[in-house]
Order: C-alpha cells, then sequence, then structure tokens
C-alpha cells in the first residue's frame, strides 16, 4: 500500500462527497486506501456517504470510522492514521478538490527526496486566490507583529515572515509550514514526531505537526506543481463563535508549547494580551453580522 489518505467528515456530506468523488475519479498508478473519519455528525451525512460509496467499501479501499463524539481534527486524524498501511499518508480536508494527478506528482517528489519530512501543494479557494495557509512561517512574536500591523503589504520581503512571501506562490521551496488542510509525509516520520497533539481541538496543529517535523531535521517542501481547491470553512460555518475561539484558543497553546521559554515575561504578556484583544475584535465584529 503506497498512500493512505486520511479524511474527517464533520456534517459536511456534499463536500466530503465532492472530495472523495475528485480521489476516485482518476486511475491512480499506486495502490492507496481512504479512511474516513466521522466525527459523531448529526446530519445523517456518514449514512449518506455509506451508502453513495458502497461499491468502494465493499472492495475495501475506503475504510469508515465513526466516533460516538466530536473528538476534533487532531485527535480524529490521529486515530485515522492508526489503521493506516499506506507508506506515505495524506491528511486532506473535507472540502477539498484534488485537480489533476496532483497525487501523482507529489508522490513522485516526495520519492526523489528522503529529508523531505511533509510536502503540500498550492492550495486555490474558491474565489480563485491563493489560499495563505498553504505555505507560511512559525507565528513568531516579530512575524506575528508584522502581519498583525499590515507590515508586510507594505515590505513582503522584509515584513512577510508570516506568510513565507520570500517564496513565490508558483515557486518549489521549503517554508516553515503548510496547512492540514493537505499534507502528505511518510507514516515514518508521522509516527516518529508522535502525530498530532491533540491538545488542539481545531486549528494550530498543522503548524504545530511542521514545527515538530523541522525540529527533527526534516524539511517542510511548499510544491505549488499540484493543486487542490479548498472551500475553506466548511464543517465550521456553523458555530462561528466555537470556531473563533478555538482558532484563538490554537494560538495560545502554540505560543505556551514553543515560545514562552525562550521570551521574557513582557514579551509572553504582550502576546497573551494582543490574542485575547483580537480575540475579542472578533467576537464582537461578529456579534453584530448576527444582529
Amino acid at each position: 500500500m503506497k498512500l493512505s489518505i486520511i479524511i474527517v467528515n464533520y456534517n459536511t456530506y456534499t463536500l466530503t462527497k465532492q472530495t472523495i468523488d475528485s480521489i476516485i475519479k482518476e486511475d491512480h498508478y499506486f495502490d492507496y486506501e481512504i479512511i474516513l473519519v466521522d466525527n459523531a455528525s448529526s446530519d445523517g451525512s456518514i449514512n449518506k456517504l455509506q451508502d453513495k460509496f458502497k461499491n468502494i467499501v465493499i472492495s475495501k479501499k475506503l475504510h469508515i470510522i465513526i466516533n460516538k463524539d466530536n473528538l476534533g481534527f487532531a485527535k480524529a486524524n490521529n486515530i485515522g492514521v492508526k489503521f493506516a498501511r499506506g507508506k506515505y499518508i495524506l491528511l486532506l480536508n473535507s472540502d477539498t478538490v484534488l485537480k489533476e494527478n496532483c497525487l501523482e506528482k507529489c508522490i513522485v517528489r516526495m520519492e526523489k527526496d528522503k529529508n523531505i519530512g511533509a510536502l503540500g501543494c498550492k492550495v486555490i479557494l474558491a474565489n480563485g486566490e491563493l489560499d495563505h495557509a498553504c505555505k507560511r512561517g512559525f507565528p513568531t512574536p516579530k512575524a506575528s507583529l508584522y502581519y498583525f500591523l499590515k507590515l508586510h503589504k507594505k515590505n513582503p520581503s522584509k515584513y512577510g515572515q508570516y506568510e513565507a512571501l520570500h517564496l513565490g506562490e508558483d515557486d518549489i521551496g521549503e517554508v516553515d509550514s503548510i496547512t492540514g488542510a493537505f499534507m502528505l509525509m511518510s507514516k515514518l516520520v508521522f509516527d516518529e514526531v508522535g502525530g498530532l497533539d491533540e491538545d488542539f481541538f481545531m486549528y494550530g496543529e498543522d503548524i504545530d505537526l511542521c514545527y515538530k517535523i523541522k525540529e527533527c531535521g526534516y524539511k517542510i517542501l511548499y510544491y505549488p506543481e499540484a493543486k487542490i481547491i479548498h472551500y475553506k470553512g466548511g464543517s465550521s460555518k456553523k458555530k462561528r463563535s466555537r470556531v473563533i475561539y478555538n482558532f484563538h484558543e490554537a494560538m495560545w497553546i502554540f505560543y505556551k508549547k514553543h515560545y514562552m521559554k525562550k521570551y521574557s515575561f513582557i514579551v509572553t504578556l504582550i502576546v497573551y494580551c494582543g490574542i485575547k484583544m483580537k480575540y475579542l475584535i472578533e467576537m464582537f465584529k461578529n456579534l453584530f453580522k448576527s444582529i
């Protein structure tokens, strides 16, 4: 088995169906399996998916795991990886569509360089713009401040670390982090770094995983020769306030884990207050949107 594709479903029947369709419509030269992990969906989506793809369930190309509770993105993916038989694993969002030969291109590139710890493709949003999460720098206090103050718009080369603006969107190169919407790596590397940190319920777990991979001496490669479309936020639109909380909580978890010991108390206090202020601003804006 060459590749195990892990997809987490949460109340996204139409999107998940679209994602799986984009995988199986092509004739891949390698053996692969899809492991679909359902996070206690309440919309009947998993039953509809079982019925829609019953042929590939029977052929054991699609395996379905049903969680009794919503365990979050990180834990659900870890569960899926435990069942994976592939040499490589692909963490793939349920709101994505693979473009032509995406998987083939990525596998070939991975096998050319054994020091690639994780590979990400070019991710395009539904509006045709680049999803900047597909190539990022780590959110150090300095990089985050530049981004928050929008200095990267004035001088991308000097202040664009947060979005890895040193690298063009069509240029192949190393970055700090890629998005968990499409993250390809060997199962050996995933296991070596301990998988996804389950302290992250949603958001941040992909950056944390990349941080651990780089700490082990591997490269994170942005590979725009392969492309996907990302219909972003498909599983999180219905609980907007919870999404805002999870996003900002992930920022603080990441800082505590990787940066708190490296910076002074004053810097940590500024970071904490900055995250809280941004959280309150987003909640305030969200409140007015719902009125």
